[in-house]
């Protein structure tokens, strides 16, 4: 073994440190993507999907090759490692590995032509920011065309930066939106367990309860309300395992108004403007430059 100083490029992940923090970015292998896809002279689109567009797991044609489908959606999701904008919509692509057609396709290649004009794009954690563990948790009710499952999101901030997001579709149709959101702030606090204990091994201690941004009021009510209701017996389960965190004060449920919902950007396709946003509450961005402008 030998030292070869600071870590600067592995397995596809570039690494630039310096007073700003450190960023990270896959700005080669997504180059590399775009040309593996036959893709580098295309014009780049500025959204991952269009709005309200629905996959179907029957319509269209099968393809001939579905071989170079699944190595598009295989390399996609190793670069959602530095890029969670692009996490919801891999997510959708990826539920037709096992007979994809011609729109599947189409809608991989979009999201491509996405990564073509942004591949420099990366995530930064600033230096001298704080340890606060916020997370934030959302449902698309009964987003799924096929099955009517709903898809849930959830994210983590570590001070300002994202250190953990996951986009999954839920395994069972729910009756309400409270519902399916409730079982997205189980899968949530879930996380929210393990990184308080991991913070706590590597010796940051919480100043208070950690808060999970919600923006629905009847499953904030559930959730502080002791006393059980008839409509959530099935996920009876999910209400003793968030409560008990709740009377510990390990975990709180502030709301957040839906126009600040920063999971959104993993439970639905967004208008260019309102991912946009999104991103610049994130710290993704093109270069860690970007950041010492916006300081200044």
């Amino acid at each position: 073994m030998k030292d070869l100083g600071s870590l600067i490029y592995f397995l596809g992940l570039e690494i630039t440190t310096g007073s700003h923090g450190i960023f990270l970015s896959q700005h080669k292998y997504a180059q590399d993507l775009v040309v593996i896809a036959s893709l580098q002279d295309s014009y780049p689109l500025d959204t991952l999907m269009k709005i309200n567009l629905k996959l179907r797991e029957e319509e269209g044609d099968l393809l001939l090759e579905p071989i170079a489908y699944r190595m598009l959606i295989e390399s996609l999701v190793y670069l959602t490692i530095t890029r969670p904008d692009i996490f919801y919509a891999v997510q959708q692509v990826s539920q037709f590995m096992t007979s994809p057609r011609h729109l599947h396709i189409v809608a991989v290649r979009w999201i491509i032509r996405y990564v073509h004009g942004t591949t420099l794009q990366g995530l930064l954690y600033p230096a001298g920011t704080s340890f606060d563990l916020v997370a934030y948790s959302d449902a698309n009710y009964a987003g799924c065309s096929d099955t009517w499952h709903s898809t849930s999101g959830w994210c983590m901030f570590l001070g300002p930066t994202f250190i953990s997001w996951k986009s999954k579709k839920h395994n069972r149709v729910y009756k309400s939106s409270t519902e399916s959101k409730y079982r997205a702030i189980s899968q949530a606090y879930a996380e929210i367990y393990w990184l308080q204990w991991l913070l706590a091994e590597l010796g940051f201690s919480p100043c208070g309860p950690t808060s999970l941004y919600m923006d629905n009021t009847s499953a904030i009510h559930i959730l502080v309300n002791l006393i059980s209701h008839e409509h959530s017996k099935h996920i009876k389960v999910d209400c003793h395992f968030i409560r008990k965190a709740f009377e510990a004060q390990t975990i709180s449920f502030p709301h957040v108004s839906s126009n600040l919902q920063v999971v959104d950007i993993f439970t639905k396709a967004l208008t260019r403007q309102w991912h946009n946003f999104l991103l610049d509450k994130s710290m993704l961005m093109d270069s860690p430059h970007q950041f010492e402008g916006v300081c200044q």
